[in-house]
């Protein structure tokens, strides 16, 4: 949220926040497999994820300079904490049950960890905001980034135990079993198309704000909305086992509630009209990162844990910046149509999941299943 806000006080430019948030984004997809194999064989797993924070602390740094650094080496350093990020985005959610046996109950305390940082962010992007300073949000980042990196000390991590197989036949037999497997294929395909329309809200948002109320920094609200509805959803989903509904239906329908809620904001009835509309659309949000965690976890042997997630992971991250690529590229259009495309996304990807194999579903829905 900060470096499209950023881009516009420096450079007048859009365009070029958005295409810094990709950077940031978009090389997780081709870190992730080597991440998760990182850390399914690490006898130290913690190191790789603290290195990963450190890492993370420099790229915000980085983009705080916006305006000041060139470019190239902003954009360098963004690269580089894309990178990084499969390792705690991800990675991180793969050994959350070392620490809560009850598998439900550590995916909903791990999406209530997530949807609080989704608010937390935002927040501060607009509490600096008022000062009237975007670079002011992007040091707060960096700091909670190196606060994470400090925290992570005080973290469990059990080293998985070893497989004897070389990294690339690791890797291979992780492509396999996400390609083989039907449900997981399924799971990963839903999830990465969602998070197209995620990535595009920072960029849809702020043509919300310019056209609505006419002041940019009101894009923070808007966001900050959406992860508030989230946050109280995480909340619901971790203070109580609230469905019995198996995971795939509660990931596909919420992925398409999300979805036509949105579309409510496409008329222009004003910016708490927009807030209220996208704040209610987040509400569910949590409920499908915690039955897609679930799922995740599920469907993939202890062996190759850490690979699926952080290639879950890595390829969110990369629709992520493509949904704030075409975004971006977009501007230009109306902001009604922009919440329209991004809408879709979600409808699109609960809708895929009605495909989920009925086995798989009565399995992950069933009494015994964790």
């Amino acid at each position: 949220m900060a470096l499209p806000i950023l881009a516009v006080q420096q450079l007048d430019d859009v365009a070029v926040g958005a295409a810094l948030v990709a950077a940031a984004l978009a090389p997780a997809v081709l870190a992730a497999p080597f991440a998760g194999v990182a850390l399914d064989r690490a006898r130290r797993p913690r190191r790789l994820v603290v290195l990963s924070a450190l890492v993370t602390v420099a790229g915000f740094s980085a983009g705080a300079l916006l305006g000041v650094l060139p470019l190239w080496l902003i954009a360098t350093l963004l690269l580089l904490a894309g990178c990084a990020a499969p390792f705690y985005f991800g990675g991180l959610s793969s050994f959350v049950t070392d620490a809560i046996p009850d598998e439900r109950k550590a995916y909903a305390y791990d999406t209530l960890s997530y949807n609080i940082a989704s608010v937390g962010g935002p927040a501060l992007v607009a509490l600096a905001g008022l000062g009237g300073s975007a670079a002011l949000g992007m040091w707060l980042m960096a700091a909670a980034a190196a606060v994470g990196a400090v925290s992570i000390l005080g973290l469990r991590f059990t080293a998985r135990e070893p497989s004897g197989t070389p990294w690339t036949g690791t890797i291979v037999s992780g492509a396999r079993h996400l390609v083989g497997h039907r449900g997981l294929r399924l799971v990963i395909l839903s999830s990465t198309i969602v998070q197209i329309g995620f990535g595009a809200m920072p960029i849809v948002a702020v043509a919300l704000a310019s056209e609505r109320s006419g002041d940019v920094h009101d894009a923070a609200l808007i966001v900050t909305a959406f992860a508030l509805g989230g946050l109280v959803g995480a909340v619901l989903t971790a203070a109580r086992r609230w469905t019995r509904l198996a995971p795939a239906v509660v990931m596909g329908a919420g992925f398409a509630v999300i979805g036509l809620i949105t579309l409510l904001a496409i008329p222009d009835l004003g910016m708490p009209w927009t807030v209220v509309v996208i704040g209610l659309s987040g509400v569910l949000h949590a409920a499908t990162s915690a039955a897609m965690l679930l799922l995740r976890q599920l469907t993939s042997p202890p062996v190759l844990r850490s690979q699926v997630f952080t290639i879950g992971s890595g390829l969110r991250s990369a629709s992520a910046a493509l949904g704030a690529a075409v975004a971006g590229a977009a501007a230009g259009l109306e902001a009604g149509w922009l919440v329209a495309g991004m809408a879709a996304y979600w409808i699109v990807g609960g809708l895929i999941m009605v495909g989920f194999p009925a086995r798989d579903a009565e399995a992950s829905g069933s009494p015994s299943a964790p």
